[in-house]
């Protein structure tokens, strides 16, 4: 398991319980009270952490290594249904974006999302989950596919952006995305978005737009990265953690403003701790929003879909 900065205090307590049971185990002393203080202390400490998570904390666990990708998820919410499918038909199979049929149960649904990689070389093979036009046009492809057959849409988004070079920029990444847009908003069939990790900026309103938009706890969803913001604003990525609370990124945030739907709650500590029960509570939160749009009507789901976002940004002072 790998700690983040704040983790710190965790990872010494779990050492300190190893060293008390290697001492148990190795010898006739009994440490069985030691080890039940020092569990109790992790507990105590474990539970002041993760419940008193700032938002640039709540952004780092978004990125940790060992948090389950998109493709993890649908592998483990399609119990071997899923089957990949390639290509925009115009360019190229963009890595960063996958996609294709699988069952939850008995209902099929297409899935799209961006897979980030779980090491370098896949990172690399992956553009680290930046999509190129090609994915988002792959991604498009797959959607009127799935409205064709009838056949509700499940996007899963992670990711740091659209991928900002200058041959993305040749192909017509922004037209590209905004086409996206566009199409998910007047889609016939159900669109579910979960956010499992990053949600950045227009990379991933890409594939954002839905009757239904969760956000897994520990997730973040901004027009800009704390980073990026920090050095616009104050030509240094030293004041990340205030651009993280400024931009109101995370999931209770984005509730609080309705941009988002619902909080998928996570175990303890994140979804990376005990990824079972983390896919289950996705998958039981996917059935649910499905569950409330299958019996809607086409013009039904498309009028809803169109109010919903021509609602957001009203506010009151």
């Amino acid at each position: 398991m790998e700690y983040l900065d704040f983790e710190l205090p965790i990872k010494e307590l779990l050492e300190q319980l190893d060293k008390c049971q290697v001492i148990g185990q190795e010898s006739d002393v009994d440490v069985t009270n030691t080890c039940e203080q020092i569990n109790q202390k992790l507990e105590e400490t474990k539970k002041n952490i993760y419940g008193n998570l700032t938002a640039w904390q709540r952004v780092q666990l978004s990125r940790h290594p060992s948090r389950p990708y998109t493709l993890e998820h649908i592998t483990n919410l399609t119990k071997g249904t899923f089957l990949e499918l390639f290509g925009d038909r115009g360019f190229k199979d963009d890595k960063a974006m996958i996609g294709g049929l699988g069952k939850i149960g008995d209902q099929s649904f297409m899935f799209v999302g961006q897979q980030k990689g779980i090491n370098t070389k896949m990172r690399q093979f992956r553009n680290f989950g930046m999509p190129n036009p090609e994915g988002y046009r792959k991604a498009l492809r797959l959607m009127k596919m799935a409205e064709k057959f009838n056949i509700p849409v499940v996007t899963l988004i992670d990711t740091p952006g659209a991928f900002p070079g200058i041959e993305a920029e040749e192909r017509g990444q922004g037209e590209a995305i905004a086409r996206n847009i566009l199409e998910m908003v007047r889609l016939k069939v159900p669109i579910i978005c979960v956010i499992v990790g990053e949600g950045a900026s227009g990379g991933a309103l890409g594939i954002g737009v839905g009757d239904r938009v969760l956000m897994m706890e520990n997730t973040w969803y901004s027009v800009i990265s704390p980073e990026s913001c920090s050095s616009i604003l104050w030509k240094s990525w030293e004041y990340k953690e205030q651009a993280a609370e400024a931009l109101k990124l995370t999931s209770a945030d984005m509730k609080r403003q309705k941009l988002v739907d619902d909080i998928i709650p996570e175990p303890l500590g994140g979804a990376h701790y005990d990824k079972a029960t983390a896919f289950k509570t996705v998958e039981e939160y996917i059935l649910k929003a499905f569950n409330e749009l299958k019996d809607l009507s086409t013009v039904d789901l498309v009028s809803q879909r169109m109010d919903k976002y021509s609602k957001m940004g009203e506010f009151n002072e």
